[in-house]
């Protein structure tokens, strides 16, 4: 049922791909760029104050070439400054203009000398004959009439006018009855230094060059909009598609009840989403791997207090039907051995457990290692008893022995070493304990040795030692003093640091091995400031 639901949630997400925040902010924000590029490329509004400069610059120079032309051919000066208005219109009849450019000339008083609209355009004129003045009804002014009306009261049509009259030239631009943008340029037509006309020139296609324009860059947009879209597509593909495949997984073992988070198409990526998903399943694997061994350190807890609670049960039972006192008190003395042992165990329990705990949780630092060892080293000979084996340093330790961990853990490493190899050394004996820096391919490293004078290790025990529980105690040793789980604790605090530890004997005689030597290896870490 559980497993039907995670495929039922997986399936759930695929379908919504598309409706995810990761997709809908790939596509908003790609749109939104490509808004701007669309609204920046429709309003050109720099592009249109350039050609409007342009085409007043344009205008200003063709004017100021005509004016001259006008100037030397359609002028006179004597007796009174005058334009010859025919001889004008003439020559600016013969002019080449583009078709979107319309010329006008003026006279001071507002009189249309040329327009080039209808240069080319005769109409012969007669005179009427005489008719008698009557009164007659007042007309409605038409709109020439409106224009022409302040000239002829003497002052000018346009600003632009007013400035030619006084000897400037201006430019501006305007829109027309039309809706039309219009460029013109007003110039003055003089006779040395007096104003006889207002030659004005327009241009009406900045709109047009505009849209133009604008239709040029229709296919750009077109292709902008398309490369913007399907650039969102691949993104929501390659990154909002997995990290739903990754959470989707993750919420199937979780509802399912797995422990491992399998994701072989996006682990293979190589990319930040493959080192994603290669970290979850890494993550996924080590938690599962806590829980199994949690799991068999209960299984393996519960067999080692059932054999002491079976003993206790078994001497009580037999301690009823007892009379003889002396095996009464042997019976009591196993059970009171067998209590020691279960609060041996309790204790390693407790202490492995804390020790775990606070090697997940705690965070690493820098430890100098050999300052670490000789104060360990140093405690246990100040603290030896006569009977007891002595502790020694082999130093001085090498310079920067640091590595990367928690000091009080790798205490305890070294402490539960050192405690196994005195119950194994004779009264008298010495435990060597030793710091080398070896410097390998792979980096830097640091090898802690622990030596004992005892018997040794047989060969096929060497790895067996570091297993929970398992004791192979030298005869003669208190019963139930030694848990088994000093070794297997010190194994499980190194492997939490990156390190190892492994077992091997000293030399051999011909009974057997003698002495043994326990070595930690840990990645030395860089001094800090380095």
């Amino acid at each position: 049922m559980a497993s039907a639901i995670a495929t039922t949630r997986l399936n759930n997400r695929r379908r919504d791909l598309w409706s995810s925040r990761i997709a809908r902010l790939i596509f908003a924000w790609n749109f939104v760029g490509f808004m701007v590029l669309t609204v920046g490329a429709l309003l050109l509004s720099e592009l249109r104050e350039q050609l409007i400069q342009a085409k007043v610059d344009a205008l200003t120079t063709e004017g100021q070439l005509i004016a001259n032309v006008l100037a030397e051919t359609s002028t006179v000066g004597d007796p009174a400054p005058l334009l010859q208005e025919d001889r004008a219109a003439q020559v600016l009849r013969r002019l080449m203009l583009p078709p979107t450019t319309r010329l006008r000339l003026f006279t001071t008083d507002g009189k249309v000398v040329a327009d080039s609209n209808v240069l080319d355009d005769r109409v012969t004129e007669r005179p009427l004959p005489y008719v008698e003045p009557r009164k007659a009804a007042p007309r409605e002014r038409n709109w020439l009439d409106e224009r022409l009306t302040p000239w002829r009261r003497g002052r000018p049509l346009t600003e632009e006018h007013a400035i030619a009259l006084a000897g400037g030239r201006t430019g501006g631009q305007r829109v027309s009855e039309a809706g039309e943008r219009v460029v013109s340029v007003s110039l003055p037509v003089q006779h040395v230094q007096a104003v006889l006309g207002v030659l004005t020139l327009e241009s009406a296609d900045v709109d047009q060059i505009l849209s133009a324009e604008r239709r040029s860059m229709l296919p750009f947009i077109v292709g902008a909009g398309a490369v913007s879209l399907l650039f969102s597509a691949l993104l929501a593909l390659v990154i909002a598609k997995p990290l739903r495949s990754l959470a989707s997984a993750a919420d199937a073992v979780r509802e399912s009840g797995g422990t491992r988070l399998v994701l072989p198409e996006e682990s293979r990526r190589k990319d930040e989403i493959g080192d994603l998903a290669q970290a979850l399943q890494r993550m996924t694997g080590a938690l599962a791997d806590r829980i199994d061994a949690n799991e068999r350190f209960a299984g393996d807890v519960s067999h080692e207090i059932k054999n002491p609670l079976t003993s206790i049960r078994s001497a009580v039972e037999t301690a009823k039907a007892v009379t003889d006192p002396a095996a009464r008190d042997r019976l009591l003395s196993i059970i009171q051995a067998d209590v020691l042992r279960l609060d041996r165990l309790i204790t390693d329990i407790t202490r492995s457990s804390r020790l775990e705990a606070e090697t997940a949780r705690g965070g690493q630092e820098p430890v100098d290692l050999g300052r670490l060892l000789v104060e360990i080293a140093d405690t246990y000979s100040a603290t030896a008893k006569a009977d007891e084996a002595g502790v020694m340093f082999n130093g001085p330790p090498p310079p920067g022995a640091l590595v990367l961990g928690q000091e009080g853990p790798l205490g305890q490493v070294f402490r539960n070493l050192i405690d196994n190899a005195r119950s194994f050394s004779p009264p008298g004996g010495v435990v060597k304990v030793g710091l080398t820096l070896i410097l390998r391919r792979d980096g830097r490293w640091l090898h802690a040795t622990v030596e004992d004078d005892g018997p040794g290790i047989p060969p096929d025990n060497l790895d067996t030692i570091f297993k929970r529980f398992y004791t192979d105690r030298p005869k003669g040793a208190a019963f139930g003093r030694n848990s088994g789980l000093g070794l297997s604790i010190a194994r499980q605090i190194v492997e939490a640091h990156r390190g190892r530890i492994w077992a091997e004997n000293i030399g051999q005689e011909s009974k057997g091995p003698k002495g043994a030597r326990l070595v930690v290896e840990l990645p030395a870490a860089r001094e800090i400031g380095r």
